[in-house]
This record gives C-alpha cells, structure tokens and sequence, in this order.
C-alpha cells in the first residue's frame, strides 16, 4: 500500500510527541502490506473499523485515531485526520 500525504500526517501528529514512534512504525507496516479489504487491515491492525467512509484505527492504546480513507483496488490509503480520543469523541 501507499500512503498519500505521510508529510501531512506527521505535521497533524508533530504536537503528540508520545506518538511519533508509532508514526513511523504505522508507515513502514503499511508499505510491506498489500490489504483487499477490511478484514485484511483487522489482521494487521485489529482495532480498524468502518465509520461512514473511512477507515479508522486507534493507535497507542486508544489514545489516538487514524482516520483513512482506502483505495483498496489502487493500494493507496489517503490520511484524512489524526485525532486524540476525545477530540474523535467529541465528533470533531
């Protein structure tokens, strides 16, 4: 897979520098994985779900979103938002 826009997700993760590691660690898992639909994205990250039309996954111990949105049939993911759990909470 690809991810669109890896620039624009570390800017968003830039003010949580408990995260940064699992950033980068999130990056590299995705570019060795070649994911044909949710199921697969639960067998690497088991927290993914659908919500409306975007992926989302919890990161450091559901401190944190990932909001996504994949193209499974091109292998591109495109980062929408990173959130933490109450801004994700609140529907921001």
């Amino acid at each position: 897979m690809r991810l669109i826009a890896i620039s624009k997700l570390r800017k968003a993760a830039s003010s949580y520098p408990d995260i940064s590691n699992q950033i980068e660690d999130f990056y590299q898992t995705i570019k060795t994985v070649h994911w044909q639909n949710l199921i697969d994205v639960q067998k690497t990250f088991s927290t993914a779900e659908v919500v409306g039309n975007f992926t989302v996954i919890n990161i450091k111990g559901n401190k944190y979103r990932l909001i996504l949105d994949i193209n499974y049939k091109k292998q591109l993911i495109f980062f929408k938002y990173f959130l933490t759990h109450s801004e994700y909470s609140k529907d921001r």
